[in-house]
């Protein structure tokens, strides 16, 4: 397999298969070192993701971190809108539409990931968004070629092999050493939900908990994601302070909650402007700090539309948002993290447990009336 260059242009770079068996083929195109880093997250992913969940799972990745992730279910009026206005798609495209719909601003050039052979439907949706390329099981009949001429014939296509198992002891080569140690691959199953405190989980947060444990696995650490509906909805990757990753997924959900409100789906289109662009500015609007730069740009394009939302009207809007949950790859140190997490709708706390201050992070999910869920289980990703 040729590489196009390493993690920046200037460096060379190559790629070798460590066993007999390789687990990914490229079918067009030709991946750089951050391709192949992506793609073999996502592809571990959403491989984990649909076991777990017993669903279709898709994962939108940027920068060896996933922008959003989901399984199979429901597309609302929202995201019908962006990706797919003909109608709701089947199970594979609305996993994949659920994915990218969590941060679209960050999918923008990412590489996709998807537990199931690509179908016609999945192939037509991807015709239409801005993407470097996609792993897969498979492809039907079509599609490789559909997908291949994206890009201007760039877009890279590849091919896991679901049967593929890798060694049990994994290799990094840093500055001179060789850092080995035992792969982590202890399964994500309901049973390592044992809840803490509160009432039990009910099946959607089960699935929600799940679905996030394997996006923290993946997601560079600290990290911590929200979850709704069998999708990431805000996901806050690689930060040195929890607390941080906590304000950051939080943000972005909140972003995703309020770009469907009435005052924000109603932002006019404009004719020429491109999909992606018109979402850009819901989520300017959504986000709520706007330049002055970008205020003047809207005024002009919009003329008669808001640039911002009034207080009140948004957090009432954002006192709506329920039933999310909130999966951490380490232990909440602090009950902050729970104070933060309580300002958008979170009902279910996943962690690790075993913070000196366990207590009081019990104590603040207590008063908030969530579920604390301790898991006992790490899951570090660097």
């Amino acid at each position: 397999m040729r590489l196009r260059y390493g993690m920046n242009p200037h460096q060379a770079a190559s790629v070798h298969v460590i066993s007999g068996q390789q687990p990914v083929q490229v079918l067009s195109g030709s991946p750089s070192y951050i391709n192949l880093l992506d793609a073999m997250n996502g592809w571990q992913l959403v491989r984990e993701a649909a076991v777990a969940t017993g669903l279709a799972a898709a994962a939108s990745f940027k920068h060896a971190s996933p922008a959003g992730a989901a399984v199979s279910g429901p597309v609302d009026a929202t995201a019908q809108a962006a990706w797919c206005p003909g109608g709701n798609p089947g199970p594979l495209a609305s996993a994949y539409i659920r994915a990218r719909d969590a941060d679209p601003k960050s999918s923008y050039g990412d590489m996709i990931a998807v537990s199931e052979p690509v179908d016609a439907e999945l192939a037509d949706v991807l015709a239409g968004v801005v993407a470097d390329g996609i792993i897969a099981p498979g492809y039907e009949a079509g599609t490789v070629n559909v997908l291949a001429a994206k890009k201007r014939g760039s877009f890279l296509v590849l091919e896991a092999d679901p049967d593929y198992r890798p060694l049990q002891r994994e290799r990094r080569d840093v500055f001179g050493l060789i850092i080995e140690q035992r792969r982590d691959s202890t399964e994500l199953t309901a049973e390592i939900l044992m809840v803490s405190a509160g009432s039990p989980l009910p099946p959607a947060a089960v699935r929600d908990a799940l679905l996030g444990l394997a996006v923290a696995r993946y997601t560079q650490s600290n990290s911590v994601a929200f979850l709704r509906d069998g999708a990431s909805v805000g996901i806050g990757a690689g930060q040195q302070s929890r607390v941080d990753c906590v304000r950051l997924a939080a943000g972005k959900a909140a972003a995703w909650w309020l770009r469907r409100a009435p005052a924000i789906q109603s932002l006019p289109s404009v004719p020429g402007m491109s999909r992606q662009d018109r979402l850009n500015w819901q989520i300017r609007i959504a986000e709520g700090d706007m330049t002055a730069g970008q205020l003047a740009q809207f005024g002009a394009l919009f003329p008669a539309a808001a640039a911002a939302m009034r207080q009140p009207e948004r957090d009432a809007w954002l006192a709506r948002l329920d039933g999310v949950t909130m999966v951490s790859d380490g232990y909440l140190p602090f009950r902050d993290n729970v104070d933060y997490a309580s300002r958008i709708g979170v009902r279910y706390v996943i962690e690790p447990g075993g913070s000196i201050r366990s207590s009081e992070v019990t104590e603040a999910c207590a008063e908030y009336g969530m579920t604390l869920v301790r898991t006992g289980l790490r899951l570090f990703h660097h």
